[in-house]
């Protein structure tokens, strides 16, 4: 069988259980179908703009479907009507959240967007809870309380997160009491984050937080308008619509292999299958993002990546915050010449960057999220039927960042670099 009768015959079943059967909708003219082949994904990335894929497709979804039908029903490949199904998908899923997509724009703000983080959390976790195999989107939801919480904070506080008292004085205490520990040299090997927000924090200005919150906030535009309509299209029309994804050119084989494995009903698959989404959320769809936030006017951005990895800590149970996953240790020379290691707890690593996230997301967000799914079903759906608004509004992590700082000058120890020889830990304080 061609694949274009394949599509039509799958599409058949997806229109059914959706509610767009062919016979009921007025048929559409192919002028009306072919102003809408072969349009480019203008606004795939939220960078672009508000709204869906392209300016010139409709947001009715009915409308869209009936679009759909007649591009199916001509055996026009699928990779001309790619944006109409993308559009078709997306109009579908941000309906089902509540979200009204032809204005939704990340760059307004999270003022303008807070309904709509806390709109399309809700439903990543009624997702999990209606499907048990949709791990990555109940991770997310999860994940996505942190997310919105330190928003916020950055928001409301504006310039004034970093001009509080403490902020930079208590970044300068850390950078000081490690030079007084264990030398300057130590000091050039903190990272490059850390010494950043000494040296950044009072030049940040309202404007440099409102730049970086939108590129947050488009990265997360982002990850729902490409994970959503998949998962949506799984859940209404099953493999056989996320195959028309893949003939449209919207994913490759890996992804739509991995939509296999979701739905094998295996364990391990469904694990693997998970794992291969979050990579594509992470690489695939905000990778650059990252990267360009943390690149933003040099140690400026470089201060405020590393600053949401030290302050937050995952809603996942029994994570550790990122602060104490790989925490700063630094080797050097005693006065005396003991070799001895320094201790800080703060992250030795920035969020923003790819490798060192995703070590982090694979060694204890992945297996971690699995295990609650698997072994504790009953406290984690009880985390996720609290109304959303409280998740969020519990998770505001940027209120106690002088404190941190604080705490890590009083915490940070000199060990032994050879404990089996030179003796027990000391604290210095």
């Amino acid at each position: 069988m061609r694949i274009g009768a394949m599509l039509r015959t799958a599409a058949l079943g997806v229109a059914a259980a959706v509610g767009v059967g062919m016979a009921a909708a007025a048929p559409a003219s192919a002028s009306e179908v072919d102003r809408y082949l072969d349009l480019p994904l203008v606004n795939r990335d939220a960078a672009a703009g508000p709204g869906g894929v392209h300016p010139d497709l409709p947001y009715d979804g009915p409308e869209l479907g009936r679009l759909l039908e007649q591009a199916r029903a001509q055996d026009i490949p699928p990779q001309r009507y790619a944006a109409l199904l993308y559009q078709y998908w997306l109009v579908d899923a941000t309906g089902k959240a509540g979200i009204d997509l032809r204005a939704w724009n990340p760059r307004d703000g999270v003022r303008a967007n807070r309904d709509n983080l806390i709109r399309s959390y809700r439903y990543y976790e009624d997702l999990q809870l209606g499907h048990r195999e949709l791990q990555w989107a109940g991770m997310g939801g999860q994940v996505g309380a942190d997310f919105g919480g330190g928003l916020i904070d950055f928001e409301l506080m504006g310039s004034d997160l970093y001009g509080l008292p403490g902020i930079s004085e208590s970044a300068g205490a850390v950078l000081d009491a490690v030079q007084r520990t264990a030398g300057p040299q130590a000091v050039q090997r903190l990272p490059a984050g850390l010494r950043a927000l000494a040296s950044a924090a009072p030049r940040i200005t309202p404007e440099d937080v409102d730049h970086v919150i939108a590129g947050i906030l488009v990265m997360q535009k982002n990850i729902f308008s490409d994970l959503m309509p998949m998962h949506d299209a799984y859940v209404t029309g099953g493999l056989p619509a996320l195959a028309e994804f893949q003939a449209a050119g919207l994913f490759g084989d890996d992804i739509m292999a991995a939509w296999r494995d979701v739905a094998s009903g295996n364990g391990e698959r469904v694990a693997t299958g998970n794992r291969a989404l979050l990579r594509r959320e992470q690489q695939w769809a905000i990778a650059r993002q990252w990267d360009e936030v943390r690149s933003y006017k040099g140690d400026v951005g470089e201060a405020i990546t590393y600053l949401s990895g030290a302050a937050g800590s995952p809603s996942v149970a029994g994570v550790v915050p990122p602060r104490q996953f790989h925490p700063i240790r630094i080797p050097f020379t005693a006065a005396d010449g003991t070799p001895s290691l320094l201790t800080l707890p703060l992250p030795e690593w920035n969020w923003s960057v790819l490798d060192s996230r995703w070590e982090y997301i694979t060694e204890e967000l992945l297996p971690k999220y699995r295990d609650q799914v698997e072994n504790n079903w009953p406290a984690l759906e009880a985390t996720m039927r609290t109304p959303y608004e409280v998740q969020m509004e519990s998770k505001r992590p940027l209120l106690n960042i002088p404190q941190l700082l604080d705490s890590a000058v009083r915490q940070l120890q000199v060990t032994p670099a050879n404990p089996v020889t030179t003796g027990a830990e000391m604290a210095v304080r």
